[in-house]
């Protein structure tokens, strides 16, 4: 018996929403450390949501599906910034619920060193903040280098003066 299309699209929803339900966690990150307002970021959640989707059926299993998850959203979240214009009228509605955002509370109820680390992340450029931000996740080197196309040894290199360049804000900051 052969497999409908209707068949293998449902199985795609399924596969969608049992991806973004088990790693719904790293698509936050991504879109709170993007997005302070509510607002953005559920359009950046949607945003990513839409990728994600689109992308499914060019999903390299011979990669993690958490790689390939950080590489959709960071790609989508640098994109959105960099946008100078409002998104078109024409998109596609998906039930942007999935990630349960909760309320601003969540970027309220940080402690004053997170506060430290998002306001340092947030003077970065855009690649340099998704590179810490994957940092700051305990992903290796290889893993960071494969979700942002550079090699190791430039991952190593960037971390190492970001790092650099913290301490010394940080430094003259107790001055």
């Amino acid at each position: 018996m052969s497999v409908t299309k209707i068949e293998v699209e449902l199985n795609k929803q399924k596969e969608f929403i049992d991806i973004v339900k088990k790693h719904k966690g790293i698509l936050y990150k991504v879109i709170t450390m993007y997005c302070a307002d509510y607002n953005d970021r559920k359009d950046l959640e949607q945003d990513i949501l839409i990728q994600i989707w689109k992308s499914l059926d060019t999903y390299d299993d011979n990669y993690a599906l958490t790689t390939w998850l950080y590489r959709i959203s960071m790609n989508v979240a640098i994109s959105n910034h960099r946008k100078t214009f409002k998104k078109k009228s024409n998109t596609t509605r998906i039930n942007g619920d999935l990630l349960e955002f909760t309320s601003n509370s969540d970027v309220n109820e940080r402690s004053y060193q997170q506060d430290v680390l998002y306001r340092l992340l947030n003077e970065l450029n855009k690649f340099d903040k998704a590179l810490m931000f994957l940092y700051l996740e305990d992903k290796d080197y290889e893993v960071i280098a494969d979700v942002l196309g550079i090699t190791k040894t430039n991952v190593a290199t960037k971390i190492s003066r970001i790092k650099n360049k913290w301490k010394q804000q940080l430094s003259q900051q107790k001055q």
